[in-house]
């Protein structure tokens, strides 16, 4: 038994951020049945690196996830969306606002169809507003919530991240909301609509920006690798070439530091008293921390930073990722069974549970793998099916 066991949940979103919730869902035992265009499939097949044709993003993004391919534009398709959803628990769906409906498959009309359905409905802008009927990827979310204003060289222009953010945070927030819903169903028996707009969750995870600006008109500026809210915080390259990333975001730490780099006299000003004071001063700390640094190979930094008590951790690349004992002893990677490239690594279930732990049992499908086996589920026979395929309802 896992902790989602017995919840179905249908994944008909795309590219990142419904997919992602539905995956972090799939993780602890949901029942995730992945819904595709018999033709194109899901953008996401196509994105990143493949290895003898077989998308390796997709592998992740639909680990866990029985695929099926259904053409939700002819009423045949329809029909079978909704057999399915009659005994479902979740739909994810993040199709452009107003094209479910023209469908005639309305979230008025899926509730008629199983009062206890929860629809979360993840897009670029949410379901009301100007933008609503425009196109909206995670770029978008990151430019409009200051992340990328706030992002990079104080000299140099506004920055993007190059993976997709606020489509990961917007999943994590959809899986949290679909929670929230079923939560909320075991005490009223009712389903509801979820309306999540990749432009909200990660303006939440950028702190107090919106109440530093109306309370005291503050606007974030660039800083690099600093912070306005505590120094010495950067990276420094070590005599052997490495870069280590220091923070300092307990007043403890701070002073550890520079007393370890021969500078116990920073702890004695009282500018050194608190964080914003601190990262007033960056340019003095910086130069000592940088300076000792720069004088000692990584592996001698780190020894001492750690018989410190200090923070200090090695700037990573994926390799480094691979290859460390403290994410080994956490199990984050893993091996996990494919069909088409026989097993597949991946980074594992983001969190542990004591009792019911989650689980990646199989990666990412081929498009519609399972679509005999799921219509079947619902009742129909293979000679339907075939006929449907000939019509090219599915795949």
């Amino acid at each position: 038994m896992m902790a989602l066991s017995g919840i179905t949940v249908v994944d008909a979103a795309t590219l990142f951020a419904g997919p992602s919730a539905a995956m972090y869902l799939g993780d602890f035992g949901a029942d995730v049945i992945k819904v595709e265009h018999p033709a194109r499939g899901d953008p996401a097949r196509g994105h990143g690196e493949a290895k003898d044709g077989a998308g390796l993003w997709w592998k992740v993004l639909s680990r866990n996830k029985r695929a099926i391919a259904v053409d939700f534009s002819q009423p045949e398709g329809q029909q079978v969306l909704c057999r399915l959803l009659a005994e479902a628990d979740v739909l994810v769906e993040n199709f452009r606002p107003g094209t479910l409906e023209r469908w005639n498959l309305s979230p008025d009309r899926l509730l008629e169809i199983n009062p206890r359905l929860v629809i979360a409905r993840v897009t670029g802008f949410g379901q009301v507003g100007p933008m609503v009927g425009q196109p909206g990827f995670g770029t978008l979310a990151e430019a409009m919530s200051g992340f990328a204003a706030m992002t990079g060289e104080p000299d140099g222009p506004p920055t993007l991240p190059p993976l997709a953010l606020a489509d990961g945070i917007a999943g994590l927030a959809a899986a949290y909301a679909v929670l929230v819903a079923l939560r909320a169903r075991e005490q009223t028996g009712r389903g509801q609509v979820v309306d999540m707009a990749i432009i909200e969750p990660i303006l939440t995870v950028l702190g107090p920006q919106i109440t530093a600006y109306r309370e005291l008109g503050v606007v974030p500026q660039r800083t690099g690798n600093r912070s306005p809210n505590n120094a010495p915080r950067n990276t420094y390259r070590t005599r052997d070439g490495k870069w280590l990333a220091v923070s300092t975001s307990a007043q403890s730490i701070a002073e550890r530091v520079v007393r370890l780099v021969g500078r116990p006299d920073f702890a004695e000003e009282p500018w050194f008293s608190s964080g914003r004071s601190r990262a007033e001063h960056a340019d003095e700390l910086d130069a000592a921390v940088g300076s000792w640094i720069a004088e000692r190979d990584a592996d001698e930094v780190i020894a001492a930073f750690g018989e410190a008590q200090a923070a200090v951790a090695r700037v990573y690349d994926v390799s480094d990722v691979v290859a460390d004992p403290q994410y080994r002893a956490l199990g984050t990677v893993i091996e996990v069974p494919d069909a088409e490239l026989g097993t597949v690594a991946m980074q594992n279930v983001p969190f542990r549970l004591s009792d019911t732990p989650g689980d990646v049992r199989w990666a990412g499908p081929a498009l519609g793998a399972h679509t005999d086996e799921v219509l079947g589920e619902l009742g129909y026979q293979p000679e339907k099916i075939d006929t449907l395929r000939e019509q090219g309802v599915v795949g």
